[in-house]
């Protein structure tokens, strides 16, 4: 039987939301072996003197769960 674990994690770019996801995505590959899908919950932006300076991904990532 598997079990899926989720963990919660934050990508962040300064060039976009696409960059800010992969981030996200690749970091949680490399911490975990068995990453199998993303949930992107939310998506906001950093803004400084009327720009956009930071895009954020807040993603659920699920990875199977070994013992």
């Amino acid at each position: 039987m598997a079990i899926i674990k989720i963990k919660e994690i934050l990508g962040t770019s300064p060039n976009s939301f696409d960059e800010a996801l992969q981030n996200a995505v690749s970091h949680a590959c490399t911490e975990k072996q068995n990453v199998t899908g993303a949930d992107i919950l939310r998506q906001t932006v950093a803004i400084e003197e009327g720009k956009i300076t930071e895009y954020k991904v807040d993603v659920k990532v699920a990875y199977l769960w070994e013992k």
